[in-house]
C-alpha cells in the first residue's frame, strides 16, 4: 500500500469517528489522533486547543450535544512528505446541536504524522462555521 492509501485510510478512520461523535459518542475519535501535547484543533465553533487532553475534551464537549449527524469529506487532497502527510477538502454535512438542525460546509487541513508505522491526525483545522456559532450562543444563552 502506498504511503497515500495509507493516509487515505487513516483519513477514513477519523471521518468514521467523527460521524460517530456527530452522534452523541464520546471518546469516538481517540484512535485517529497522535495522544501528544503538541496536537492542535482549531474548531468550526472558533477556538484553539492545543495538547491531546484539551484536543480529546473539545470533541466530547461536541458529542455531548449532537445527534443525527452525518460529515462527509469531499474534494480530498492529499500529499505526503516523509513522515508527515497533509490533506484537504470540503466538509459538507449536516448534524443537530442541541436539538438545532445545523448544515456543514467547511474548508479544512488535517495533518498526520506517522507514528511506530501508523499515520495518526495531529492537526485539524476548518474554518468556522456561523452556524454552529450561534446555535452554541443559543445553547449557552439562558433563554437557550
Amino acid at each position: 500500500m502506498s504511503a497515500k492509501d495509507e493516509v487515505r485510510t487513516a483519513s477514513s478512520r477519523f471521518y468514521n469517528g467523527l460521524n460517530r461523535m456527530a452522534n452523541g459518542e464520546r471518546g469516538a475519535l481517540a484512535d485517529s489522533w497522535s495522544h501528544g501535547s503538541s496536537v492542535t484543533t482549531m474548531h468550526p465553533i472558533g477556538g484553539r486547543q492545543v495538547g491531546w487532553d484539551a484536543v480529546r475534551k473539545s470533541f466530547d464537549q461536541v458529542a455531548e450535544i449532537s445527534s443525527d449527524g452525518k460529515i462527509r469529506l469531499k474534494d480530498q487532497h492529499i500529499e505526503v512528505i516523509g513522515d508527515l502527510a497533509y490533506e484537504i477538502g470540503v466538509e459538507h454535512g449536516e448534524l443537530k446541536m442541541g436539538g438545532h438542525a445545523v448544515d456543514l460546509e467547511h474548508r479544512v487541513t488535517n495533518i498526520y504524522r506517522r507514528e511506530s508505522g501508523e499515520w495518526k491526525l495531529v492537526h485539524h483545522h476548518t474554518d468556522t462555521s456561523p452556524a454552529m456559532i450561534d446555535v452554541i450562543g443559543r445553547l449557552q444563552s439562558p433563554a437557550g
